[in-house]
């Protein structure tokens, strides 16, 4: 058991260095080529903080694991909601734009999608297509808003650094691939020994350690942008994660091998996975900033989500 807590907590730590790298080379990479801040905001970046999730999930499909990863997308966008943007909410009030509805309601309506397609599984391969069909007319989306608003290129991003080297770069990059899917293998392993060991379901592990620890490059992200009084930045990144979650992860990983979805996933995780969204959409709607007093019943609400999970 304690080998098995080593292994969650050394994949975690692989998982957040790596996450940064990625997303710090990734940036600065499309940056330099000269790809539009907007679709680095909304894509690239949201893309390689959400790499962690993609490497759990298609590990715990390998690991003969499926709830695992079903849980872990569902309580990633749960932790990146409630909790992604409720810590941050408590450093300094979080700007939300009305300019976000856009990406707000795209995420709406691929959470609506992932619950549709939930309720008609097991999760298989037509499936997967569906999803990862609508993530290309996202991405087919953002690429035509940037071309048409070149305004929009003025998006400030976490991870850009001034005069970078392309051996820096490279080494970002190189560094993110090869931890994250080391973190990822040793965070499955020891989550599911630990799981068969308590007697604790998959799909709540998945909920639960699993789900949080995927979501710490975003939450490191959005706490480093507060510091710096740059909190907004945390809003697309949080969106566009739980998109690429949705359409990209669970897209690819039902490509790999069937995704059965728990009976109490589909009657309670799922809806509480709309409910959040909705939340931000209120903020969304009407432009107010998610204050301190926000951001801690928001984290409230995670914890007795979770304490309702056990």
């Amino acid at each position: 058991m304690v080998f098995d807590i080593l292994m969650i907590v050394g994949g975690l730590i692989l998982l957040v260095l790596a996450g940064d790298a990625l997303v710090k080379g990734a940036v600065n990479l499309s940056l330099r080529l000269g790809v539009p801040a907007l679709i680095v905001g909304l894509t690239v970046v949201a893309f390689g903080t959400s790499a962690p999730e993609l490497l759990v999930s298609i590990q715990a499909v390998h690991d003969h694991a499926p709830a695992l990863a079903l849980g872990n997308v569902v309580g990633s966008n749960i932790a990146n909601i409630l909790l992604v943007l409720g810590v941050p909410a408590l450093i300094t009030a979080v700007p939300v734009s009305r300019e976000l509805m856009h990406d707000f309601l795209v995420m709406m309506a691929a959470t609506l999608l992932f619950v549709v397609l939930a309720n008609l599984g097991p999760m298989g391969w037509p499936h997967g297509l569906v999803l990862l069909a609508g993530l290309a007319a996202m991405l087919w989306n953002s690429y035509t808003r940037a071309r048409d608003h070149r305004a929009s290129e003025s998006v400030e991003l976490e991870g850009v650094e001034e005069g970078i080297s392309g051996l820096r770069i490279a080494l970002y990059l190189l560094g993110g691939l090869i931890g994250l899917p080391l973190g990822a293998n040793l965070l499955v392993e020891g989550a599911v020994h630990v799981a068969t060991a308590l007697g604790v379901s998959e799909a709540v592990i998945g909920l639960t350690l699993v789900a949080v620890g995927t979501s710490l490059p975003e939450l490191a992200t959005t706490c480093t942008a507060a510091l710096r009084r740059q909190a907004g930045v945390a809003m697309g990144n949080v969106i566009g994660s739980n998109i690429f979650n949705l359409l990209g992860i669970i897209g690819v990983t039902s490509l790999v091998g069937p995704l059965p979805v728990p009976q109490p996933m589909l009657h309670f995780d799922l809806w509480v996975m709309v409910a959040t969204s909705l939340l931000l959409g209120v903020f969304v709607l009407t432009g107010r900033s998610i204050a301190k007093v926000v951001g801690a019943g928001m984290i409230a609400l995670y914890v007795l989500y979770l304490l309702w999970l056990f």
